[in-house]
């Protein structure tokens, strides 16, 4: 392709499942919430487990929820990994209340699965605010696009999913946009343009939001059919703005926000303590490690702009940890980004990729 890479064409036949089965989710938050219910359609005993981190992570809401439908789960009461399912090959469905305000995962995770259901599900949220919602956005919109009938009604907190049979189809997945962040920020610290190719012009992910937070930020940008173009000003301006919709955006934003002209105060992400790491104690720690000035708060992080100088950058396994400290070591000579392998998760070849834009 015009951007080199290569296209990876998968084709999914659908097939009766059952165990046993052991799965590894290692530290991945999409994994160990969306396969449980997935799972729980199988038939025989399916096994979860994962990293130390994973124990830790919230998992509850989905493992409650599954009980309520008549899924046996062995967890030991933890509510948590590792855990084993016992699937029996069907669930009946029906009407389910989770407190989804810990990830927008809990739910996206039982709507995917419901047109499998008997009768199909009805899940209504009860608790704090929900983060991320473009997420269950793009959830509802997918079912749809797969012959699904969904109904939400915002007002009420409650989605519904038809019971009924999904089409098969062919589908062109798009490039993960909030994964463009740190390569985006390469042209507004160092100057120049950089293209992102095959940006859609029209797409529900939450990645697009980079368009207007780094163009508030100073830098100009523009689609065109070759995709999206940043182009640097020369200046960063600070930033007072909501992450809530989009926290996986926060660590790169915070590494922008370092070299700006004013102070950022970035809201809205208490969530993001739940992820790989909690990652506003994390970025806290590593920045002002270098010398920099972060103030946390409960759910926000306030940067103010301060010199830096190098030194050992930790990234707790977690990757776009990873990627925050390789934008920061573009303009602060001696950073050390350790384990950088982690950011495979979402970028195989990470170091490959950055290397080849900075020589």
């Amino acid at each position: 392709s015009e951007s080199g890479f290569s296209e990876y064409q998968l084709t999914v036949t659908p097939a009766a499942m059952s165990g046993p089965a052991t799965i590894d989710v290692g530290n991945a938050g999409t994994v160990m919430r969306f396969l449980p219910p997935l799972a729980a359609l199988a038939t025989g005993e399916i096994s979860f487990d994962g990293d130390p981190r994973s124990y830790e992570r919230p998992l509850a809401p989905v493992i409650k929820a599954l009980e309520e439908l008549g899924v046996s789960i062995a967890h030991e009461g933890r509510y948590s990994l590792p855990f084993t399912l016992h699937a029996k090959g069907g669930i009946p469905g029906g009407v389910i209340t989770i407190d989804a305000s810990a990830s927008s995962q809990f739910l996206s995770a039982l709507l995917l699965v419901g047109a499998s259901f008997e009768n199909g599900i009805t899940v209504i949220h009860k608790g704090g605010t929900l983060p991320s919602m473009p997420h269950i956005d793009m959830s509802v919109e997918m079912l749809r696009d797969f012959g699904g009938v969904v109904s939400v009604d915002s007002e009420a907190k409650s989605w519904s999913v038809k019971p009924g049979a999904l089409h098969g189809r062919d589908l062109i997945i798009e490039p993960d946009l909030s994964n463009a962040a740190p390569f985006l920020s390469i042209a507004m610290l160092c100057g120049g343009s950089i293209t992102i190719a095959d940006w859609p012009a029209k797409t529900t992910q939450p990645g697009d939001q980079l368009r207007s937070i780094l163009s508030d930020m100073g830098a100009k940008i523009s689609m065109s059919e070759k995709g999206l173009t940043l182009t640097g000003t020369g200046v960063i301006h600070g930033i007072d703005i909501d992450l809530h919709d989009v926290g996986e955006l926060t660590p790169a934003i915070a590494a922008l926000a370092i070299f700006a002209d004013s102070p950022s105060h970035l809201r809205g992400i208490a969530h993001l303590r739940l992820h790989e790491t909690d990652r506003l104690s994390a970025l806290t720690r590593e920045i002002n490690a270098l010398g920099g000035d972060v103030k946390e708060h409960e759910s926000s992080l306030h940067i103010t702009p301060a010199p830096l100088h190098g030194g050992v950058f930790h990234t707790y396994e977690d990757h776009r940890l990873a990627t925050a400290g390789a934008v920061i070591g573009l303009m602060v000579p001696g950073i050390e980004v350790e384990n950088i392998a982690t950011t495979r998760k979402t970028l195989p070849d990470f170091p490959g990729l950055w290397s080849s834009l900075l020589t």
